[in-house]
């Protein structure tokens, strides 16, 4: 009510100002519209002192209801999985994440309430199983695995999903004497040469090598070495091996580049969790972030802004102090600010949804989701999946190695004026193979 009488005073001054100087007086309509104007300011700030003020007394009351030292119960990190935040005081969250290749099954977010009891269900981390969608072809196999999953092929067929047949490889000589059918010195061969396998039948003599061999040229004696890598290199047929392939006599092997390990098949590449397996060389102050093909260290640090001062609250959340009641600047600031980090393959297909921010309750009547900076612009866009959720999506693949930072803005509004902000900053690590 003083803010209100206040505007009426600067405005009817304004207007004795303006007759003194011979201008007209602002119309009643324009006072109307500026009176307006200036009670939605006012109301936005009484909402947000008043935010700020139970958000205090909340965790005041929480403080001067705990018992000294009391803390809840040491809850565990689910197998798979990661807790963060090593506070149990009343008031205090943890959070919980899963390792690649399982989803969260429970509360994602825990909080210690006054009784020393905690808020939600205990998580955990469900393998997701690659094999529910029948991937493997041609009547394979397939075995799940951790984060992803393994094709056991049937005789004649290979490659990833067995989408590839293998032939096999004989000749048929007919009227052809016996003694074409002999063999050289076992001792002359070398390992890309063998003997050939002959047999008569009814004045016909067939022909046959071990598998990774083939008959070329006129004699039939020998059998020599298949290239497998150079045979299956490119075509419809697909390559025998995800990553690089590997000749040997009679058959050949595939090798992947550090930071993978070759799968039960023998074939494809899978990523070596060096953060989970605690290969890596990340000091106590920082966060081992898994990428494909290597890992990430990372530090989070909480923003220095004027005239607002931040409190980490989690290991990858910062959250504002209370403003003073007169520092717009400070109310303007971003309410929280949230980090996310996460690990992709190069040219991975588009579009494509990255992320999602939500809402968990609104004081305002709008949410305004929006991306912040023009360099993420490139790849990135976001829009609105329902009311209450926004979300980042990737409108171009990204060539690796790479990594992109994209800031999501979620704005919350009363009649158009600022009630609160919040920022995610989304930092994604883009490996330099596509697998």
């Amino acid at each position: 009510m003083t803010g209100a009488r206040l505007a009426v005073m600067l405005l009817v001054s304004a207007c004795h100002l303006s007759v003194a100087r011979d201008q007209d007086c602002p119309s009643k309509q324009d006072m109307q519209s500026s009176l307006r104007q200036v009670h939605k300011l006012l109301s936005a700030h009484e909402e947000s002192y008043l935010q700020n003020l139970r958000t205090l007394r909340k965790k005041l009351s929480l403080l001067q209801s705990a018992k000294p030292n009391a803390t809840c119960p040491n809850i565990d990190a689910p197998a798979s999985g990661r807790k963060l935040g090593k506070v149990h005081h009343p008031g205090h969250e943890v959070h919980f994440l899963c390792d690649l290749g399982f989803e969260l099954v429970g509360s994602e977010t825990r909080q210690c309430r006054a009784n020393l009891s905690w808020s939600g269900q205990q998580p955990v981390c469900r393998d997701i199983n690659e094999c529910a969608s029948f991937p493997c072809m041609n009547g394979g196999t397939c075995e799940n695995e951790v984060n992803g999953f393994v094709c056991i092929c049937d005789k004649g067929w290979g490659g990833s999903t067995c989408q590839s047949q293998v032939p096999t490889f004989f000749i048929t000589i007919t009227n052809t004497s016996s003694s074409a059918a002999s063999s050289s010195p076992q001792a002359t061969l070398s390992p890309a040469i063998r003997p050939s396998h002959c047999s008569q039948v009814q004045g016909t003599t067939h022909c046959t090598c071990d598998p990774g061999y083939t008959i070329s040229g006129r004699d039939t004696t020998v059998c020599t070495d298949i290239d497998e890598c150079e045979l299956f290199h490119t075509g419809q047929a697909g390559r025998l091996c995800l990553h690089t392939c590997v000749n040997m006599a009679g058959g050949y092997r595939c090798s992947c580049p550090s930071g993978y390990n070759v799968t039960r098949d023998g074939r494809n590449c899978k990523d070596v969790d060096e953060c989970a397996t605690r290969q890596h060389n990340c000091s106590r102050d920082q966060l081992c972030i898994n990428t494909y093909g290597g890992f990430q260290c990372v530090r989070v640090y909480c923003p220095r802004i004027r005239n607002a001062t931040y409190a980490k609250t989690s290991p990858l959340r910062c959250e504002r102090n209370p403003c003073p009641v007169d520092s717009r600047a400070c109310s303007q600031a971003p309410n929280s600010v949230s980090h996310h980090f996460l690990s992709v393959v190069s040219n991975m297909s588009a579009p494509r949804v990255m992320f999602r921010v939500s809402a968990v309750r609104v004081i305002g009547d709008t949410l305004r989701f929006s991306l912040l900076g023009s360099h993420a612009r490139r790849h990135f866009t976001v829009q609105r999946s329902d009311r209450l959720t926004g979300q980042l999506l990737l409108v171009s693949p990204i060539q690796g190695p790479a990594m992109v930072e994209a800031e999501v803005e979620m704005t919350e509004l009363e009649k158009r004026v600022q009630l609160a902000r919040y920022i995610t900053k989304v930092t994604v690590f883009v490996s330099q193979y596509d697998f």
